[in-house]
């Protein structure tokens, strides 16, 4: 178990200086308004966030009179949230060079074939080189004869019924693109139906609900937002978008962002894709958890816990796990501190975790065998993909914990940071139980959707 120690001898408070960089720059830009193609336009100066995004919208078949709303919206929330925004309808944008500018290419309800072939051959580049492309409803109506692009996207579009009320199923909440949504989301939409369910391609994060409306024609498996890395680069789609109003919705406003920002590069999920998980917290009660020791965990209406005092833990009391992935969502407030626990044996006392089992640190700013990503005390995190992988504080960080035999690897946001291996028989991962600690009165560090998947 961690100890206290004086937060002024912590080493590491960089991170925390670059988190609060990152987020004291987030709303210094406006938007750039200009509606020419984007060669007209040069980059932020020295100093300035970098990210850039540029809005394509050209339609070669059906055309949403939501397009206009959309580019305002985009423009609005690069203005709040500092990246600036071209908007073009000219494909001619499509080059190397030009689009060697942008952190990430919004499709926003393109229709039809948009691109030629060099230009495809260029944006199949510009994703390859690390790009970003964000996926907005009609953008599953696009290329079709381009399959590359259909694996960017996901899926192609196949049929909609009337717009009309539905409820939309949240499945991760730790993406930023779904981390301010409960559980369901009601809204009003034109619903697509796709071809084919992505899943097992892409990491879903949203999915519909068939009964709450009428005409939906994929029935219980009905993804409608998702992410993955593709061919080099991020790529994130949904399929909400069609009306004018939705660009005026906060929520969707949110989603919307939460996507740009993923694309871009700004902030970080584990957006690999995830079958056979089940849930150990889902939001709806501590069934077969126990509290050892002092402190506790709250419980909000949300689904998520957080960290009240301490020190303790809260482990799962039900049974104990060999050859698992672990996987969990956690976000911190600032400078905090707590931990997962793996590979002890069950007790009430939450020493026996630290004397026998094995702590994934989640700490900003202490020594670098005892900060985020370690195996506390025992292996330091590659600091160095931990950085690029970590969200800072604020910002909901996805962990998986793979223990294979006496293996243990830890991923930050899919990102693997430490792989570690037991040699000491008293600790053996082979068997044991799992637990989330709670640190300290000065700790406050919240987790959501704790759920494992045995390994072969």
């Amino acid at each position: 178990m961690t100890a206290h120690r004086p937060r002024a001898h912590r080493r590491r408070a960089r991170l925390t200086v670059v988190a609060a960089a990152l987020l004291a720059g987030a709303a210094a830009l406006p938007s750039q308004a200009a509606q020419p193609g984007p060669e007209s336009r040069p980059g932020p100066g020295p100093g300035a966030e970098t990210a850039k995004v540029l809005v394509f919208s050209k339609t070669a078949g059906f055309r949403h009179d939501s397009i206009p709303d959309g580019i305002a919206a985009v423009r609005e929330l690069g203005a709040e949230h500092g990246f600036t925004v071209d908007a073009t309808e000219d494909a001619r944008a499509f080059t190397p060079r030009r689009l060697a500018r942008y952190d990430a290419v919004v499709f926003l309800s393109t229709t039809g074939d948009v691109l030629g072939k060099q230009q495809q051959k260029a944006f199949e580049k510009y994703i390859g080189d690390g790009g970003g492309y964000v996926g907005v409803h009609a953008a599953a109506d696009t290329e079709y004869d381009w399959k590359w692009y259909g694996g960017l996207a996901g899926a192609y579009f196949a049929s909609h019924p009337a717009v009309q009320p539905a409820t939309m199923e949240i499945e991760d909440r730790g993406h930023p693109a779904t981390a301010h949504l409960g559980e369901r989301w009601n809204r009003t939409d034109e619903w697509y139906d796709y071809r084919n369910s992505p899943r097992g391609r892409v990491h879903v994060l949203a999915s519909l609900d068939e009964s709450s409306y009428t005409g939906g024609a994929m029935g219980e498996d009905h993804p409608l937002a998702w992410c993955h890395e593709y061919a080099g680069g991020r790529a994130f789609y949904t399929g909400a978008g069609h009306t004018k109003e939705s660009y005026a919705d906060p929520a969707f406003r949110r989603h919307l962002l939460g996507g740009i920002r993923y694309a871009t590069g700004s902030v970080r999920a584990d957006c690999r894709p995830e079958r056979g998980y089940q849930p150990l917290y889902d939001g709806h009660g501590l069934d077969g958890w126990r509290q050892a020791g002092p402190g506790s965990f709250e419980e909000s209406e949300d689904g998520t816990l957080t960290t009240r005092g301490g020190m303790g833990l809260l482990w799962y009391a039900a049974r104990g796990f060999s050859s698992y992935s672990l996987k969990l969502d956690w976000k911190m407030t600032g400078d905090d501190n707590s931990g997962v626990f793996v590979g002890f044996p069950a007790s009430d006392d939450p020493w026996s975790a630290v004397d026998n089992g094995y702590e994934i640190q989640i700490d900003a700013t202490d020594t670098d065998d005892k900060t985020t990503g370690s195996v506390y005390g025992f292996q330091s995190a590659d600091l160095a993909a931990r950085d690029a992988a970590l969200n800072p504080p604020g910002e909901w960080n996805t962990y998986e914990i793979r223990v294979q035999g006496e293996r243990l690897r830890v991923y930050l946001n899919g990102v693997l940071v430490n792989d570690y291996t037991n040699t000491d028989p008293a600790r053996s991962l082979a068997d044991g139980h799992i637990g989330l600690q709670n640190h300290g009165d000065d700790d406050e560090v919240a987790f959501r959707n704790v759920r494992i998947r045995p390994l072969d």
